[in-house]
């Protein structure tokens, strides 16, 4: 996929989408400078869109062992959150930056600020709440009610948000289904649901052009916390579907597949 997607690029350097994928695809492989150099040619070709200046800054932080923070990945953060102020990567990292710098209470402000902005039950909420707790117990500072507080006044707005299959309610079981989960002591119970996933992994083998199958499968790796379970349906999916790369990235974005 990456040659593929380098060699779209050398024939249309203008090609923005294609440099936009090539990122995420250097990005998924760990290639964090390569992943950075892609999504400055994208910025360049398209500087008004927040997720390509906040998806630069990430490379740039990964790609720096020796400095958690460096200057270039907070300008791109900061230009990112100047065109989109909702761009939750951006939204992250500056409050990263805060706490780095010292701004422990500001920074826990802001990541309450953007769990606010956080769909119920995202695949992402978790990680959110768990860095909000662990900055806060680090630092002596109570953020029990606050937590709560802004977990119980969402303002986000699904309507369309859940359009998307990533993002759309699970169909719930069939009473004959909820009874016999019930009847299997917990650790049968979580066979079942292994079971179950792994049986849909199976049929995308078999049919690997079924993309709401493997955008199903994602999500389902994602609840787990199977992580690298999920960031390889990704890797399978694109690869089986190149023509629906962008739609593939969109929804595991959604799902906070890592690398996306």
């Amino acid at each position: 996929m990456i040659a593929a997607l380098e060699e779209r690029t050398r024939k249309d350097p203008a090609d923005v989408e294609a440099w936009q994928l090539l990122g995420w695809s250097y990005f998924e492989n760990g290639r964090y400078l390569d992943s950075a150099n892609a999504y400055g040619k994208a910025t360049k070709l398209e500087p008004a869109r927040a997720v390509y200046w906040s998806s630069l800054g990430e490379a740039l932080v990964m790609a720096d062992e020796s400095n958690p923070m460096p200057k270039a990945a907070k300008a791109a953060f900061d230009k990112a959150i100047i065109l989109d102020p909702k761009d939750p990567r951006s939204r992250y990292f500056l409050a990263v930056s805060k706490d780095l710098n010292g701004d422990h209470t500001g920074a826990i402000n802001d990541w309450l600020e953007l769990l606010k902005d956080t769909p119920k039950d995202a695949p992402w909420e978790a990680d959110l709440i768990r860095t909000i707790e662990q900055v806060g117990k680090i630092n002596k500072i109570d953020v029990t009610k606050s937590l709560a507080s802004a977990q119980e006044n969402r303002t986000v707005d699904l309507s369309a948000t859940l359009k998307s299959i990533a993002a759309a309610p699970i169909p719930g079981p069939s009473r004959s289904d909820m009874e016999q989960a019930a009847k299997l002591p917990p650790g049968q119970q979580q066979e079942m649901v292994t079971s179950m996933v792994e049986g849909l992994e199976t049929k995308l083998a078999k049919n690997p052009k079924n993309i709401d199958g493997w955008i199903m499968l994602m999500r389902s790796r994602m609840t787990l916390g199977e992580t690298a379970k999920a960031k390889a349906a990704l890797t399978k999916s694109v690869a089986a579907n190149p023509e629906a790369q962008s739609r593939l990235l969109k929804e595991a974005q959604i799902l906070g597949v890592p690398g996306t």
